[in-house]
């Protein structure tokens, strides 16, 4: 049994090197995910904890000709791309609420990290981002 599993081994090589690749890529995932404290929500336990909490800061993550097709009421932009220069202007309390999002998580995620590097205390990222909002039928501004 050992013998074949060194003979597929060593006839697939590139296939176990994609399948280290993967897994390496897996973990390292999970790691950062778990160092950034922050924690994801779907967007029905979002709108909870923004309704129980009224200085809860909502941060859209996306560029401002997304920001500005459809946002979460109450929500201020700050693109990742200057994400990290404009982290300064957050002036609110460090333990306040902070929900962050973006089109599908993934920046969201990157800014949650800043976040928590910055000291912010109780950071969460909205699973799905606004496309997994607006997916839950929940509803967007303009204004």
């Amino acid at each position: 049994m050992m013998q074949q599993m060194f003979e597929f081994v060593g006839n697939h090589p590139y296939l176990w090197m994609g399948l280290a690749a993967v897994v390496v890529m897996l973990i390292r995932a999970e790691f950062e995910s778990r160092m950034g404290s922050s924690i994801h929500l779907n967007p029905m336990n979002a709108i909870r904890l923004i309704n129980n909490n009224d200085d809860a800061l909502i941060v859209d993550v996306r560029e401002s000709g997304e920001f500005s097709k459809g946002h979460i009421k109450g929500a201020s932009n700050l693109p990742i791309s200057t994400f990290k220069d404009k982290l300064g202007s957050l002036t609110q309390d460090k333990n306040s609420v902070v929900l962050a999002y973006c089109n599908s998580g993934a920046s969201s995620t990157k800014a949650c990290r800043l976040l928590t590097q910055a000291g912010f205390t109780n950071v969460h990222n909205i699973a799905g981002g606004i496309n997994g909002w607006l997916d839950a039928k929940l509803p967007v501004t303009v204004k």
